[in-house]
């Protein structure tokens, strides 16, 4: 490229970047070009402008700037000086000190899970529920929690966890599985043994629920759902002493905020000196047409250790009480029947020989109203009446016979060994929509409409 005299710039081809002075002069003057015309281009002179240097200058200069403000900021938080850092927390890992339940010391909640999480068990059942419509038996499978009573391998868990089992399997926290039995249980109460050939097991430390306060602070630990094993929830006490109604019965249990799901039954509720004072029960899932959230219970321990060490002696609990009697809840239509003038309370349709009914003087055709300062109005309040009685305890029995009330004095006997067996075999109700031999499975229906369990209806005696 050069420039001519007339300012103007020209391209050329040349190595050496020169034109021949001939062709130089054609194309000043605008003459003849011999051979091939070369390819021209012009352009303007540029006047360099000083301001478009002082802002470029600027921008530099505040680029260069900021880079170092930037990396100085950097080099303070990382203590080096790379522009790219990562900050990271040199705090120490928390420690968890493994500590014994003694009733005294105060834990945190990771302390109470590492002293009581050996304790806890996964337990698989595997059942049979009817016949399919090839007529083949149905195969079932359920999942539940427990915990290790003793060392030497009994377990506590709940009734509907177990029932109508074919096979037990408990699964350690250290992932040793053991085929278990079953000892013996309780359905009114929804408690149950079994047993695991082991030893030098971690055992719980039971606590006293009656200590409990509305506001403590509790942990419930468990399976919930069959898969999230040993997950730890925690909450606190709703309600130490509250009265759940199914149909008409109350139970006494310990309300708690504690997330508890299918999976979580049998569990250890644990307050926060890591003892165990309650049995995780159920949940509220649904109320009427309503969702509910927080709602869930546990068996207060003190109500049921008594029958937990009967059931591991006898397999049975020896000193549950008994009236023996067949009776039913007395309706309306029975009243106009039989011309009596109370339409509530347990009528007597036989009194077994020898029993304690009979020994205190009831009769067939009593309707029982009233047990010492409980009011009766139904067979689900015997049997709830019945739970604050042990045998040979005495209580006050109001009867209504022959258009008046008469009060009696009833010593209770014990439910035999048979009848232990063949309360877990259904029975019927003797009201008109059938007969109870003597009492009623509160625990089912409960399990069923708050829980999703279902099974037989089966029957307690009375």
């Amino acid at each position: 490229m050069y420039r001519d005299e007339e300012n103007l710039y020209h391209y050329t081809y040349r190595k050496d970047g020169s034109e021949t002075a001939g062709n130089a002069g054609a194309y000043a003057s605008g003459g003849y070009q011999p051979g091939p015309q070369e390819p021209v281009q012009e352009m303007k002179p540029v006047k360099k402008s000083r301001a478009g240097v002082r802002t470029a200058a600027l921008m530099l200069c505040a680029a260069l700037l900021g880079g170092a403000v930037g990396g100085g900021v950097v080099y303070g938080l990382n203590g080096s000086g790379s522009g790219t850092g990562i900050q990271v927390s040199s705090r120490p890992v928390a420690e968890v000190t493994l500590q014994s339940v003694d009733g005294k010391t105060l834990m945190t909640d990771a302390e109470v899970y590492a002293a009581n999480v050996n304790s806890v068990v996964s337990i698989n059942v595997t059942g049979s529920s009817g016949t399919n419509f090839f007529g083949q038996t149905v195969e079932t499978a359920s999942s539940g929690s427990g915990f290790i009573l003793t060392t030497d391998g009994y377990i506590v868990t709940n009734y509907h966890v177990v029932k109508d089992a074919n096979t037990v399997k408990v699964t350690l926290y250290n992932g040793d599985t053991y085929d278990a039995r079953y000892i013996g249980g309780d359905e009114d109460y929804d408690i149950a043994v079994i047993k695991i050939d082991a030893a030098d097991l971690q055992a719980v430390t039971l606590g006293d629920s009656d200590k409990l306060n509305v506001g403590d602070h509790v942990l419930a630990i468990g399976n919930p759902l069959g898969e999230l094993t040993f997950s730890m929830s925690e909450g606190i006490a709703s309600s130490v002493n509250r009265a759940i109604n199914v149909d008409g019965t109350p139970f006494n249990m310990i309300q708690v905020t504690a997330s508890i799901n299918p999976g979580n039954s049998g569990g250890p509720l644990l307050n926060s000196y890591g003892e165990v004072v309650g049995i995780v029960s159920a949940k509220y899932s649904s109320y009427s047409s309503e969702s509910v959230e927080g709602l869930g219970f546990a068996i207060p321990i003190n109500d049921v250790v008594a029958m937990i060490e009967d059931i591991m002696t006898n397999g049975y609990v020896t000193n549950k009480p008994y009236l023996a009697v067949t009776a039913g809840t007395m309706t309306e239509q029975m009243a106009a029947q039989y011309r009596y003038d109370v339409t509530e309370g347990v009528f007597i349709y036989s009194v077994e020989e020898g029993g304690a009914a009979e020994k205190a003087g009831l009769q067939m055709g009593d309707v029982i109203v009233k047990v010492g300062d409980t009011d009766i109005t139904s067979m689900e309040d015997l049997t709830a009446a019945k739970k604050q009685y042990s045998a040979g305890d005495t209580a006050a029995f109001t009867v209504y016979r022959g258009g008046e009330e008469i009060t009696v004095e009833v010593t209770w006997d014990a439910v035999p060994a048979d009848q232990q067996s063949a309360q877990e075999d259904a029975q019927t109700d003797s009201s008109q929509d059938g007969q109870y031999y003597g009492g009623y499975n509160p625990f089912e229906d409960f399990f069923r409409y708050f829980y999703g369990y279902s099974g037989s209806s089966a029957q307690s005696a009375a």
